[in-house]
């Protein structure tokens, strides 16, 4: 079996008078993308703050690599982990640049800073935004504008990679990139997890799903037993059909529509 990375063990979190996450456990694992789905308000992001300890819990705990996420300190915590938020704001005209730079910060005065520039220049490549190098962050477009977050997560070059919602500004052709982008990082041995609204991508990429709804963890498991018609038709309160993709063998999820 794979190491495990983050442990999360019943844990709840109360926002003001809001429970959004309520008895959740499940183990984060090395060498696997783990995605957490459910519908708006399910508690996705809440899960993933936690894990980057945005937030703390109200009950419950979570360890990274055996050790209580609080006994972290936040310059080690940030040489273990990555994270990519939903909001990639910046506030002053840094340049493209300048933003992947910043990705190396935590490795400032360590020998592992010898391997800024290479890592710099793959992270770039890897994004595919080296063509946005000396572009001021503000004027890309938003699709861009996540590209060049995400290589900034990959030049952080951490065990652990923290992903929110890495393709919902993106084309067709670079959502597809990010989700291979997400399986190479955990083919290299490194736990990655991914919060996505679509299924079918969730069920092509990851290796284990975890169903989020009302703050509740419903089902966490492969993508196949967990992302059944039944089950996301309770949770989505849609109908939907689940194919198997022709070429992978893994689940499709389409909403059954009416004939026009």
């Amino acid at each position: 079996m794979r190491g495990v990375a983050f442990a999360v063990d019943r844990v709840g979190l109360r926002l003001g008078a809001a429970t959004v996450l309520d008895d959740v456990s499940l183990d984060i694992r090395y060498g696997e993308v783990l995605a957490l789905v459910g519908p708006n308000g399910a508690g996705k992001s809440s899960l993933l703050s936690v894990l980057t300890r945005d937030r703390v819990p109200t009950s419950g705990a979570v360890s990274l690599d055996g050790r209580p996420l609080a006994a972290w300190s936040s310059r080690d915590l940030s040489r273990a982990r990555a994270v990519l938020l939903q909001a990639n704001a910046v506030a002053f005209p840094f340049t493209a640049r300048q933003v992947v730079e910043m990705g190396r910060t935590p490795w400032t005065g360590t020998d592992r800073s010898d391997a800024d520039g290479r890592l710099i220049d793959d992270a770039f490549a890897r994004a595919d935004v080296d063509h946005l190098r000396e572009r001021t962050y503000p004027s890309l477009s938003g699709g861009e504008q996540a590209r060049v977050s995400l290589a900034r997560v990959l030049a952080q070059d951490t065990p652990v990679v923290l992903l929110d919602e890495p393709t919902a500004a993106l084309d067709l052709r670079h959502q597809e990139d990010v989700m291979t982008l997400a399986r190479e990082l955990a083919g290299a041995g490194r736990a990655v997890v991914v919060v996505l609204h679509d299924l079918s991508l969730a069920a092509a990429y990851a290796d284990r799903v975890a169903m989020l709804a009302g703050g509740h963890l419903v089902a966490h498991g492969e993508p196949a037993g967990v992302l059944t018609a039944e089950r996301v038709g309770e949770v989505y309160d849609i109908a939907v059909r689940v194919i198997d993709d022709p070429d992978t063998g893994r689940p499709v999820i389409l909403p059954r529509r009416r004939p026009s």
